[in-house]
């Protein structure tokens, strides 16, 4: 071998030594790959910044994955411009109302920004704007929130005409506010009710109902000082934590981790689920939404319900794991250190998070209460 070895020119030798260095490289790659891919894999990943007492996720929007998938650059816009964290779901909402998360200026914030529709072609820059817009109408509005939807459809004379009736929000001022205008600009004829409920009423300018039209895809209460606040039914722990856990444990034994799986109803038939998707169905099975069946991830999860100390976790909260990635897996804690998921050896079952557990070891602080 040793004479083999010198007829073979060193160049050949250092080129083998190294493929061979590659192909070890690799087949280390696959083996990690292989491990890591029982857990949910989520194409949508991007990190978010948490902001601290922005309370991310205080309350829940319930919009299509198109819109769903703009949450972190409302986030990051949001901290850029100094705007409370938890108004995050609402502009979502909002959005969901102006475009349903398509075209090229989601937030339609082209107006505000340059007075005319179509000057922005940038989705991202449509965003920023339409933050930068959002919280500029929400302080004009003292901060009720009521007035600051409805003002970013009819525009700032309505927080004038407002204040100066009252300074408040109300449905009944909304309707007057859209006939008043109306009678100014019908001659034109480029108004007409968009609702024909308002034709009675002559009330054909902008949406009198927007504010009632965005928040159908928000599920939360707003407190005093106009912020959104966690649903008033108290929430995912306690008694109704309960609920939950006694739901996902009827799938114990009866389904299989399929990545992806759980997303149609025929996945849903066959017992194919992956985390988040379990984690959907069985709040679902207790009457709540945490999102479209086709779209739930690790990510849109992640930015529901109300984040709660891991000291005062309680069962049927949601609990998170970095694995292969940040919040990589989601599972329900049931109480003694042990949570409710989908994994990818065992499929819907109870495992330990306890410290020195592999998921004990991954479990990352995040906490929410949906």
């Amino acid at each position: 071998m040793h004479i083999v070895l010198q007829l073979i020119p060193k160049k050949y030798l250092i080129g083998g030594t190294l493929i061979l260095l590659g192909l070890s490289g690799l087949l280390v790659m696959s083996t990690i790959v292989a491990i890591t891919g029982e857990f949910e894999k989520d194409s949508q990943q991007s990190d978010v910044t948490e902001i601290e007492g922005g309370g991310i996720g205080v309350g829940t929007a319930n919009v299509s994955p198109e819109v769903m998938k703009y949450q972190p650059l409302l986030e990051k816009y949001a901290q850029k411009h100094g705007l409370d964290a938890s108004y995050v779901p609402i502009m979502m909402a909002l959005m969901m109302q102006e475009s349903g998360g398509r075209g090229n200026d989601p937030m339609q914030s082209s107006e505000s920004f340059c007075g005319s529709v179509g000057c922005i072609s940038s989705p991202e820059l449509s965003v920023d704007k339409g933050v930068l817009h959002f919280k500029s109408v929400l302080e004009k509005a003292h901060y009720d929130l009521k007035l600051c939807l409805q003002s970013y459809n009819f525009g700032g004379g309505f927080i004038n005409y407002v204040m100066k009736n009252g300074g408040k929000y109300t449905p009944e001022l909304a309707i007057s506010f859209s006939q008043l205008q109306y009678q100014k600009v019908k001659h034109t004829g480029n108004y007409h009710c968009v609702r024909p409920e308002m034709v009675p009423y002559s009330a054909c300018y902008g949406d009198a109902k927007y504010v009632d039209a965005v928040l159908k895809y928000y599920t939360g209460t707003i407190t005093a000082d106009g912020k959104p606040a966690a649903p008033a039914s108290g929430g995912s722990g306690g008694k109704s934590g309960v609920k939950v856990i006694d739901a996902g444990k009827t799938l114990i034994g009866k389904t299989r981790y399929v990545f992806g799986g759980g997303r149609s109803q025929s996945d849903i038939n066959a017992g194919r689920f992956d985390c988040s998707s379990f984690v959907r169905w069985a709040f679902e099975q207790v009457g709540m939404n945490v999102g479209p069946t086709s779209g739930v991830t690790t990510d849109t999860l992640k930015t529901q319900g109300q984040a709660i100390n891991p000291k005062d976790m309680k069962p049927g909260d949601v609990v998170f794991f970095d694995t292969y990635k940040i919040d990589g897996h989601v599972g329900i804690y049931v109480g003694n250190n042990q949570f409710l998921g989908c994994q990818g050896k065992t499929g819907v079952a109870i495992a330990s998070m306890a410290k020195g557990t592999y998921f004990g070891e991954r479990f990352n602080g995040r906490v929410k209460r949906f």
